[in-house]
């Protein structure tokens, strides 16, 4: 990946589709790429556009990675604050749309949400903040910051850490205890067990891996696998 520029193995996995549906779309003018000399695939940022238009998670995810730099303000929390304002609003329209369980995946939200203003506070590398929204149509909450990371606010409790992989697996599964505000992830175990009875899926990104699992599904390190794109903070989608 350049500034500007995308292969086609990174295009797919932006948009969540195949590679050869995106020769298909090559072929029908839906996405058209550009060649290099070699005549292979590279696709600039602007023509990603109107594809994802719409699309809340691939949003998410052009502004995680840093290759979208507008966000707009409804969809930005600078502080804590604000998200937990906009948490709440979200958490009123929830519970109309599906009634008693709204407060299992709120709260669930809601600790990913503040994991990221908890952990990064002070240590900014990038923008400050999170990207949060929802499509209560689609069924979707996605957030995103462009943070540490989980691998290394871990590494402040765990400094023997080396692995993303490693660090995602504790996050979702081990105690970890330390000075604060050096605590990471402990809220994760909350929403682990929430998936697992049923209430969502989750996907979420760190670094360059991610770990995807169903509704009903229980925790597995296999859940967890390499992406091509990497996230410096992390990526979330709910799915419910």
């Amino acid at each position: 990946m350049s500034d500007n520029y995308l292969n086609i193995g990174e295009v797919a996995e932006i948009l969540n589709v195949s590679i050869d549906t995106l020769r298909r779309w090559d072929e029908s003018k839906k996405l058209i790429p550009e060649r290099t000399e070699g005549d292979q695939r590279i696709y600039k940022l602007d023509s990603l556009k109107n594809i994802s238009a719409g699309n809340i998670f691939i949003n998410a995810k052009l502004w995680a990675i840093g290759l979208s730099k507008q966000l707009e303000e409804k969809f930005y929390c600078s502080s804590k604050d604000i998200f937990q304002a906009r948490h709440c609003a979200m958490e009123r329209l929830l519970a109309r749309k599906i009634g008693d369980v709204y407060s299992i995946i709120s709260s669930s939200v809601g600790e990913i949400g503040n994991n990221a203003f908890d952990h990064n506070l002070g240590k900014w590398p990038d923008i400050p903040g999170l990207y949060f929204n929802y499509n209560f149509d689609t069924r979707q909450i996605v957030l995103a910051d462009r943070g540490l990371g989980i691998l290394k606010t871990l590494q402040y409790v765990l400094p023997g850490l080396t692995a993303t992989k490693d660090a995602l697996d504790i996050a979702f599964t081990e105690v970890i205890t330390g000075r604060a505000p050096e605590k990471r992830g402990n809220g994760l175990k909350y929403v682990r067990r929430n998936i697992e009875r049923g209430y969502f899926s989750l996907t979420f990104q760190t670094g360059n891996m991610e770990l995807k699992l169903k509704s009903g599904e229980v925790f597995n390190i296999t859940n967890i696998q390499q992406t091509k794109i990497s996230i410096p903070g992390c990526l979330v989608l709910v799915e419910f």
